[in-house]
């Protein structure tokens, strides 16, 4: 039995997904005549109160195109050291905008108002980047899927507003923060310009990605999607598995917050375990003791039993629950990290 702890992208479409594709209207979302991608762009701008959306193949052309819309080749956008747009996008931010990253020192992939206005550089000193963008990640996925407080997310979205930048959310894990601190879509739909949604990580979708925004960004982010080569076209058998997701797969996502705090307290108790991460959705970080094995041995003896995770870097290993990572699984791999 094969156990993939990769990541939250490695589901498999359910069978009421893929009845709800198999029966979707399509036509062609580049001349945008495909009713279901309409229909889900319109239900996922509802849900946060925005006035447009856009459907995207991916959640990094839905970050980048946001990033092409809020600044010029030359800015500065401000992130924080562990940000998904500066470490896992390819370099995207400086190829196709042509803009710097300034990065913030935070805690678990969150930073607070006061350390954003710090690093904003004065806009008439020429000799440095002009800053014109803030962008945050909710979850963190490289602090561990962390959440972030929206009392602090409120208060930066007054620094933005005081220095006139714009504010984009790379949600690509927003639906479990969602569900972990009981807020609202509505909630963040009024804080940001823009905001990226996905669809195939946590919510079973096997593609997609939303782009959230006024009517008049929407606009301009279609011409950037077309120049990104982002246009499909019987797009609707995708937009079906969003629409499917977001009516069925939202509150479940609690069972995988759950399961990957057990897979925390069964890690803490092991004593080649050096440091567990704080869990608060569904990813689970933790670094291994040296003394005992290295991560490599520890990967590879967990590879030897068909569980497979990833290492981060640095020393960090990641395990993602979803919702292809049955109770069977969960019990085996319990069961199975103390032997090791």
């Amino acid at each position: 039995m094969k156990i993939n702890l990769i990541s939250d992208t490695v589901t498999k479409p359910t069978p009421g997904m893929l009845d709800a594709m198999m029966t979707a209207e399509v036509g062609d979302d580049v001349f945008k005549e495909d009713p279901s991608v309409n229909a889900l762009e319109e239900k996922v701008a509802a849900m946060y109160g925005m006035e447009a959306a856009l459907f995207f193949p991916s959640g990094t052309m839905t970050n980048q195109t946001a990033i092409k819309l809020h600044t010029q080749p030359g800015e500065q956008l401000i992130c924080d050291k562990y940000a998904h747009v500066y470490n896992y996008e390819g370099g995207g931010v400086s190829f196709n905008s042509g803009v710097s990253c300034r990065l913030v020192d935070g805690t678990r992939g969150t930073m607070t108002a006061e350390q954003v206005e710090a690093v904003i550089n004065p806009p008439d000193f020429y000799h440095s980047p002009l800053t014109t963008l803030v962008c945050v990640e909710n979850t963190a996925n490289k602090g561990g899927g962390s959440c972030w407080d929206f009392k602090e997310l409120e208060k930066i979205e007054k620094v933005c507003l005081k220095h006139s930048l714009g504010y984009h959310l790379d949600g690509a894990r927003i639906w479990n923060a969602l569900v972990a601190k009981n807020e609202t879509p509505k909630q963040y739909g009024e804080l940001f310009d823009t905001i990226s949604v996905c669809l195939s990580k946590g919510l079973g979708c096997p593609v997609g990605s939303v782009l959230l925004g006024s009517k008049s960004t929407i606009q301009r982010a279609l011409r950037i999607r077309k120049v990104l080569g982002g246009g499909m076209r019987q797009a609707g058998f995708l937009a079906a598995a969003g629409i499917y997701a977001l009516d069925h797969h939202i509150d479940r996502l609690s069972k995988d917050h759950a399961k990957a705090k057990d897979l925390g307290e069964t890690l803490t108790a092991l004593r080649f375990v050096k440091k567990v991460e704080p869990i608060e959705t569904n990813i689970v970080i933790f670094e291994i003791d040296e003394a005992f094995m290295s991560s490599a041995d520890f990967v590879s003896k967990l590879l030897e039993r068909d569980i497979h995770i990833i290492s981060m870097g640095q020393g960090k290993l990641r395990m993602v629950t979803h919702m292809d990572y049955s109770d069977e699984m969960h019990a085996s791999v319990r069961e199975t990290l103390p032997k090791l």
